[in-house]
């Protein structure tokens, strides 16, 4: 016989019947006291266990701020391959004291814009400590075999000599773009090479970095007038400027120190003996001699890069405009960082080299590179040491002395006049004692008499004086004890009467005993005073 199908109604009433006797089955059923205090540290261990293998994958989960950025640069860069500048080694260097890892905020700012800019390219730091090593490897018996190049830049003690003669080494053992520290990246790398130029026809990238040449012929500035970067190079591996370089400056440095007669290690130099040996003056000199060097066919000179619009190639040297590398110097037409064709920003927080090295000051009109080659100020310096030199040895001194107290700071100041001290009001003194009829005593010490005040009144009590009387003047006690004077209350009738009376008999007194004490003498033995 088929069992009738099931209708809703009864389906409900066995799955009902079902839950009941579950329920029954589990109603007595608990946990063991034992069991019930230890869960719930099982569950927090648990809990914890979850989140901890979950970290690694939470990690991969992209913030929103990196979703967007990755879908702001959802169109691949190109190839550096294909990027202008390619051919030259894709490496930026810079020098520090100390290692990247240990450098201050304002350097790891600097730095990582160029790391920013260029995420392809590698970055190197040499500093302070790894310096010798990078030279015995490149230029020791394993690299250029120049063992005289290693001697001499050990015995080297001068920091800013260093600093020159080593971005000149690396570059000429690597090739790259050097730059300082203190030098911010404002475009990429491929940006430094203007596409109307074929790279091969230059393996030298510098940029114009003073262009004042009306002051060609100055006694001071005119060594400083005309010259290209040095805080950013790029160039070719054993490019022959480099080696130019590095061999003039070890000429040079040995003649100053036999010129003064000590070794390299205590050489001296002044500032304008900085810039000339090692510095940019030196460098725009061998960059101008490989560029006619490789145009025999006419003299390269300044006038090429005088007031430059745009980029060119001189001797296989591709010069950039001033407003390349040297934006924001406040002469030469330099314009500002935010223009197109600014690439660098020099923010010199480094070069505090200056100040360790001698420059020429006038002792009354000071330095002529304060002018930063404003023509008017420089006429104007010009024109005051003409005159300054025509005067007499005196006219000299009182000229001098008159300029340092124009240059002497204003003075500070005067303090506010202390506040005045509030009136004594009458009630603020103390009260009068009463007038009583003093008990006379017999005088012991007539001769100190005199110089005992009188008090007023007759009392042997002292007047007690307010705090300060001792930092006041023999004026303002006076004043004050003439004010105190006038304002105490009027005596009574009388009472100077018995004063005068008082004042009679203490004469009268004093006088006895002074009789008495004359007479009395002879009897005594003679005294020497």
């Amino acid at each position: 016989m088929e069992t009738p199908p099931l209708t809703p109604t009864l389906r409900a009433k066995q799955f009902t019947n079902l839950g009941d006797k579950f329920s029954s089955k589990f109603h007595d059923f608990s946990l063991p006291r034992r069991v019930r205090r230890v869960l719930p540290l099982y569950v927090g261990c648990a809990l914890t266990l979850l989140i901890i293998l979950n970290l690694d994958f939470l990690a991969f989960v992209p913030s929103p701020h990196a979703v967007t950025a990755l879908q702001r640069h959802d169109t691949p860069l190109p190839p550096a391959s294909t990027l202008p500048g390619n051919s030259f080694p894709q490496k930026i260097w810079q020098t520090w004291k100390i290692d990247p890892l240990l450098f201050g905020i304002t350097e790891t700012v600097r730095a990582t814009t160029w790391l920013q800019k260029n995420p392809h390219m590698r970055y190197e730091v040499i500093t302070d400590a790894s310096e010798m090593t990078y030279i015995e490897d490149h230029f020791g018996p394993n690299g250029f075999n120049r063992p005289d190049i290693v001697d001499f830049y050990r015995s080297i003690n001068i920091p800013i000599i260093k600093a020159d003669i080593l971005r000149y080494m690396i570059l000429y053992a690597e090739g790259g773009v050097y730059t300082d520290i203190d030098v911010e990246a404002l475009k990429p790398f491929y940006r430094f090479f203007p596409e109307r130029h074929d790279e091969q026809e230059y393996d030298l990238v510098v940029g114009v970095e003073t262009d004042m040449p009306q002051f060609r012929d100055h006694p001071i500035l005119g060594q400083k007038s005309e010259s290209f970067c040095q805080w950013t190079i790029i160039s070719r591996p054993q490019h022959p400027v480099m080696m130019r370089l590095i061999e003039r400056i070890m000429a040079w440095l040995k003649g100053v120190a036999n010129e003064q007669r000590v070794p390299i290690t205590k050489v001296e130099l002044t500032f304008d003996q900085v810039l000339t040996g090692t510095g940019p003056s030196a460098f725009t000199r061998a960059v101008m001699e490989e560029m006619n060097k490789n145009s025999p066919d006419q003299k390269v000179t300044w006038d090429a890069f005088h007031n430059m619009d745009e980029s060119k190639v001189v001797g296989r040297v591709l010069v950039l405009t001033v407003e390349a590398f040297c934006a924001g110097s406040g002469h030469s037409d330099s314009g500002n960082h935010n223009a197109r064709g600014a690439l660098v920003k020099h923010h010199y927080h480094a070069s505090n080299w200056p100040s360790r090295h001698r420059r020429y000051m006038h002792p009354a009109y000071g330095q002529v590179e304060q002018c930063n080659w404003n023509a008017d100020c420089v006429r104007q310096w010009d024109k005051d040491v003409a005159d300054f030199e025509k005067l007499s040895e005196e006219g000299k001194k009182d000229k001098i002395r008159e300029r340092l107290l124009l240059l002497q700071p204003p003075p500070p100041p005067p303090p506010p006049p202390p506040a005045a001290p509030p009136a004594k009001q009458p009630e603020q003194q103390p009260e009068q004692q009463p007038v009583q009829q003093p008990v006379q005593q017999p005088v012991q010490q007539p001769e100190q008499q005199p110089e005992q005040p009188e008090k007023q009144g007759g009392g042997p009590e002292k007047v007690e004086q307010p705090e300060n009387q001792d930092q006041q003047t023999p004026v303002e006690q006076a004043g004050q004890t003439e004010q105190q004077q006038q304002e105490q209350p009027a005596e009574p009738a009388g009472h100077g009467e018995q004063q005068k009376a008082l004042e009679e008999a203490d004469q009268h007194e004093q006088h006895v005993e002074h009789e008495q004490q004359q007479q009395q003498q002879p009897d005594q033995p003679e005294q020497v005073l």
